[in-house]
């Protein structure tokens, strides 16, 4: 009831921002996101920076849809999503809002449109996440990087005036009781999940920042994609380590 009465009224704020005032469009996300976070129980701690160059590209592992607050209550961010996103009701209702750039991958014509977009925003100024596992895991590990998403990188920098731009590894780690329930993904159904997370009295989060890399239209995307998930998995494994140290202390 909290999170409605907390979405509702922000939701047409954040439309019209949108449509009219886009400099803003990213404010009240943030602001929805922090307070959302506090609603769901969702205690985020951040390990080092987010960067301060632009334009940058913050490329992640895939968790759950908790991933999406707890990042974005961080930073002001928009998110590059899988087209059907989209179409899940009130979730893609909230992604169009922060103006998430929706990529089908099955279309090469549509995605060289939303390289566009991303293009833009980078040039905007706007920090864009993307998830480059192209699912979501189960938490245990960080799955393959896909190197085709991290060419969308490599297309922007090609409409980018300098062509190139940084590229910020971020890993996402549930620990505590929190690495059990968070995860959503598979088969999951989204309902009972948020519904059992509503639930949950409190889910810890860490948010591990990693040391931007220059990426321009002469990089090598496989490489590139390589040393990401090799640095995410670190990290992750990092935050784990310390939060489990952390128990066995207590």
């Amino acid at each position: 009831m909290a999170l409605a009465l907390l979405t509702l009224p922000l939701m047409p704020l954040q439309l019209a921002a949108v449509a009219l005032f886009p400099r803003f469009a990213g404010a009240i996300p943030g602001l929805y996101h922090r307070l959302g976070a506090r609603i769901l129980g969702l205690r985020i701690r951040v390990q080092g920076m987010p960067a301060a160059q632009r334009p940058l590209l913050i490329v992640a592992n895939h968790v759950s849809w908790l991933d999406i607050p707890a990042i974005a209550s961080a930073l002001p961010v928009s998110f590059v999503a899988k087209q059907e996103v989209g179409s899940w009701p009130v979730f893609g209702w909230l992604a169009k809002l922060q103006r998430s750039v929706f990529i089908d991958r099955a279309r090469r014509q549509q995605s060289a449109s939303a390289n566009d977009e991303i293009a833009a925003r980078l040039i905007a100024g706007d920090a864009m996440v993307l998830f480059a596992e192209g699912t979501s895991s189960d938490g245990s590990g960080v799955l393959p990087f896909r190197s085709a998403l991290i060419g969308a990188a490599t297309s922007a920098c090609a409409r980018l005036p300098a062509g190139k731009m940084f590229i910020q590894p971020l890993a996402i780690a549930y620990v505590g009781e929190a690495a059990s329930m968070a995860p959503w993904h598979g088969d999951m159904d989204l309902v009972p999940h948020f519904s059992e997370v509503l639930r949950a009295p409190a889910l810890d989060a860490v948010l591990s920042w990693g040391e931007p890399i220059l990426y321009s239209r002469q990089s090598d995307r496989k490489a590139a994609a390589k040393e990401l998930e090799e640095e995410v998995r670190a990290l992750a494994r990092r935050a784990h380590a310390l939060a489990h140290a952390g128990v066995q202390a207590a």
